[in-house]
């Protein structure tokens, strides 16, 4: 069993909308030290191993469905989980 952390987020030539408001937030209430906030998705999935390698499972599980490729980057760590 492997536990697969995955970080979606905006590659760096699309806007962030919601980043830009929390950045413009956090000037507000005097964090001016804060030149940048991107918002993104995480996901954490559990996977049984099989025949296919896990990473390439979860590159097409993110391509498909989990990322929009287009306008997002993402990355992952595999870990594997101790039988219970």
């Amino acid at each position: 069993m492997y536990l697969v952390k995955i970080y979606v987020t905006y590659k760096e030539s699309i806007l962030d909308p919601k980043g830009e408001a929390v950045n413009d937030a956090l000037h507000r209430l005097g964090y001016t030290n804060v030149n940048d906030v991107q918002l993104g998705k995480y996901f954490e999935l559990k996977i049984k191993a099989d025949d296919r390698p896990v990473a390439a499972e979860v590159d097409e599980m993110c391509d498909r469905l989990l990322a929009n490729v287009n306008m997002e980057r993402y990355r992952y760590e595999i870990t594997e989980m101790e039988a219970l």
